[in-house]
């Protein structure tokens, strides 16, 4: 493998590590096209920087974000950034004809993420969001079991998102505190992976009804000089109606006692059902009322097997994947798209389709009532 892709990374935090370990595994394990070089690396703290670049690899870091944008050498530019950052550090980087490779949500609202989309619309610039749960082994055979029709036809889907890194009300206030940063709280930072679940394995949403709760209002500013008030939610729950005639609901919670990084969905269909949970994320649940009714119950699929999506290229069945290998699958798919020139998803489009939801479920809660999402674009690319 001669050929390589040179990148531009923006963002120095947890994200920025599980990127640069894809960036480094992905070629290790899988015959891409192009192999992953880690050339620079850019971040607001320079002490931290230079850490991290010694640490992940990255062959030199960048002064500043124009230094990364005018290196002609660099062809994908990758935004682990807090949110108020991707519409311009997108806009930059489509200006100077870059790939773009941004963490979700896309951006803070539905106005930004269709700027964002806007700005690669119509480029040969490849562009996609880090909606890592889609490149799961399970995830990826939940899909080809819905397309088919093993469960026939959809008529729930039910998401639970729930964290408790929030639980201590001395934790300080950090940019997910804060809507101008962030644009919204669990809504926007969980919410966004079940959404794009959602739409990924079940099709688009028609209209939400929401609610949200700011639980602790106000919390130490960091270095414990005083208090600053909580502008985003610690807990979002809606229902869902889909175009297909299916009903939904999700919750999203950064306050839910014991719970680390609990996802889990269950999907009910005419002829079947699946489920899945995060904290078991080699399994996935089926039903099939194909089964004969002595012999009907959920059976437990390890999706370990070299004929599971993505497994051929890792260990003997049985042998479990973690939370890093879904950034590896990401970059494998990002790598191969550029390379061979063909649409990858989820992309700048699938993003804006999520925050158009996510928009939608914080309009609901305000407003008290049921909310149509509207769609910026008529076309679905």
């Amino acid at each position: 493998m001669g050929k390589t892709i040179n990148i531009g990374m923006i963002g120095t935090g947890f994200m920025g590590r599980a990127h640069s370990n894809a960036y480094l595994q992905a070629a290790r394990f899988f015959d891409l096209p192009l192999r992953p070089v880690l050339h620079a690396a850019c971040g607001r703290d320079q002490a931290r920087l230079q850490q991290f670049a010694r640490k992940m690899g990255w062959k030199r870091t960048a002064s500043s974000v124009e230094e990364l944008m005018e290196d002609e050498e660099i062809q994908l530019i990758d935004i682990c950034t807090p949110n108020d950052m991707h519409l311009p550090l997108a806009l930059s980087a489509a200006k100077a004809g870059k790939h773009i490779l941004c963490e979700k949500p896309l951006a803070r609202n539905v106005r930004e993420a269709a700027a964002m989309y806007e700005a690669v619309r119509d480029t040969g610039i490849f562009h996609m969001v880090v909606f890592n749960y889609r490149f799961l082994s399970a995830v990826r055979l939940a899909k080809k079991a819905i397309d088919e029709g093993r469960i026939g036809e959809i008529r729930h889907f039910d998401a639970v998102y729930y964290q408790d890194w929030l639980l201590d009300p001395a934790f300080p206030i950090v940019w997910r505190h804060e809507a101008t940063a962030s644009g919204s709280g669990a809504n926007g930072d969980m919410h966004a992976h079940t959404v794009d679940l959602a739409r990924y394995l079940c099709g688009e949403i028609e209209a939400v009804n929401g609610f949200q709760k700011t639980f602790i209002k106000s919390r130490p500013l960091p270095g414990g000089k005083g208090t600053g008030e909580v502008s985003t939610d610690d807990a979002s729950l809606f229902l869902a109606a889909f175009h297909n005639g299916a009903v939904g609901s999700f919750r999203a919670s950064r306050l839910a006692t014991g719970r680390k990084n609990h996802l889990s969905f269950e999907i009910y269909g005419s002829e079947g059902a699946l489920c899945f949970n995060l904290e078991r994320p080699n399994e996935l649940q089926f039903y099939s009322l194909q089964d004969e009714a002595a012999y009907q119950g959920y059976r437990n699929i390890l999706t370990t097997d070299a004929s599971h999506p993505y497994m051929s290229a890792w260990w003997p069945v049985g042998h479990n994947l973690g939370w890093e290998h879904t950034f590896i699958h990401q970059v494998k798919e990002l790598i191969e798209g550029i390379a061979e020139g063909k649409k990858a998803s989820p992309d700048f489009y699938d993003g804006l389709k999520c925050q158009e939801v996510l928009d939608a479920v914080i309009s609901s809660a305000q407003k008290g009532s049921w909310t149509e999402v509207k769609s910026t674009y008529a076309d679905t690319i």
